[in-house]
């Protein structure tokens, strides 16, 4: 009985040949290793590459960043011969970048409640409308820490900056009535002005993570 010959006729791609190409690099690198060790390393490496070009997330498709993140073919058989693979060989899963983090969904009532203290709480109830609107916003998940800390300092710099222009009304204020008054004018602006800022930097912002 006549068998007709088995031809794999579709060409290797440019990946493929550059992987197997350091596969048989390290092959020869590695001759004067143990057998089992020899097995070890390229079982290694081979996984190691199979799950970098097949992560569920951020996948590498350019062998020549992989070969980058592996070194050079002598380094790994170096650190074979002295009776450890690279950390990274034996559980390259530890190595994985984290999957991106879904956007905070659609504001919900807190984050509502949140920004309209900030803004017309501030008017109504100055400092502590602002300060509970941020309270909430802290716990939202819709915002990033560094929105929030943006926020904070916002709210917090314009309550000082309300104080220190009262101080200077309740110093000063003799000199003038006018000079009080406009003082006072300036401190209430100064108190209402961060709060409005900061909520309107949280509604103009990205999303932030969950």
């Amino acid at each position: 009985m006549t068998t007709g010959q088995w031809q794999d006729t579709a060409p290797l791609q440019h990946a493929d040949v550059v992987i197997l190409d350091y596969l048989a690099a390290l092959w020869a690198e590695s001759d004067d290793l143990a057998p089992d060790l020899r097995d070890e390393l390229m079982t290694a490496v081979t996984e190691y590459v199979a799950f970098r070009r097949t992560a569920a997330s951020y996948p590498i498709t350019d062998p020549e960043q992989i070969i980058g993140r592996l070194g050079p073919p002598e380094a790994l058989v170096a650190a074979a011969r002295r009776g450890h693979l690279p950390p990274h060989l034996r559980r390259p899963v530890l190595f994985e970048p984290p999957a991106p983090v879904a956007a905070g969904s659609d504001p919900g009532p807190a984050e509502y409640i949140a920004l309209a203290l900030l803004t017309g709480g501030a008017f109504i109830v100055p400092v502590a409308g602002p300060v509970a609107g941020m309270l909430l916003a802290s716990g939202s998940p819709r915002w990033t820490p560094a929105q929030k800390a943006t926020a904070w300092v916002l709210t917090a710099g314009s309550v000082g900056l309300s104080v220190a222009l009262l101080a200077f009304a309740a110093l000063f204020g003799t000199i003038g009535l006018e000079l009080r008054d406009f003082t006072l004018f300036l401190a209430f602006a100064a108190v209402v002005a961060g709060p409005v800022a900061a909520g309107v930097s949280l509604i103009r912002g990205p999303h932030g993570r969950r």
